[in-house]
């Protein structure tokens, strides 16, 4: 049986969901594991405005059962003010009842992240993520330095976890530090996993 990791992620213009891909291809270079991708809904300010069950493109939409039935998660989200995007929030307040219920204590858990400017608030966007995975009494992984892109990345890229610069038009294209980087998340968050599962 396999050890499955969730890469639950938000994407406005498909940088966040191209950094899913590579965190899921990392999650799949770790034996016996593999990714389950979903996504968010929009958030409307139209309290009426519903989304179809079922997206037109991409991954499905997450459920709660997704982040019970893991073994590690890896959270992605674009960069709003130096904080992750509102759907993405959204999804996680409404996961008290996993939090009275202890269902995500110790469980692996890593974010990425993607600005259009290159100081957009990579770091803080980051770190606002692991706060209600926290929370939940999630283990954080991080990035460490013995992840050659983190030396050598002349744009995406943190200890705290797999960033990417897009560019004001998203016109910028993945590193390589980058998308070695967002491979590298997936493979940390995989191992802790079987670590713990075992």
């Amino acid at each position: 049986m396999s050890t499955e990791i969730l890469v639950l992620y938000y994407s406005r213009h498909g940088a966040v969901a191209e950094m899913a891909r590579l965190v899921a291809r990392g999650v799949g270079e770790v034996e016996d594991c593999e990714a389950r991708l979903r996504t968010v809904p929009e958030v409307s300010t139209v309290c009426e405005a519903t989304e179809d069950a079922i997206p037109d493109s991409g991954a499905p939409y997450a459920s709660h059962d997704d982040l019970r039935e893991c073994a590690g998660l890896v959270l992605g989200s674009p960069t709003r003010f130096g904080n992750m995007a509102a759907p993405l929030k959204y999804f996680l307040d409404g996961t008290s009842g996993m939090w009275l219920s202890g269902a995500m204590i110790d469980k692996p858990a890593g974010v990425f992240t993607s600005t259009a400017s290159l100081h957009g608030g990579q770091e803080s966007t980051l770190l606002s993520m692991m706060i209600p995975l926290l929370h939940h009494g999630m283990s954080i992984v991080g990035l460490p330095y013995s992840e050659a892109g983190l030396l050598q990345t002349h744009a995406g890229g943190t200890p705290y976890g797999a960033s990417h610069w897009a560019g004001d038009n998203g016109e910028r294209t993945f590193t390589p530090e980058e998308q070695a980087l967002c491979r590298a998340l997936g493979r940390r968050v995989a191992q802790h996993a079987k670590r713990v599962a075992s």
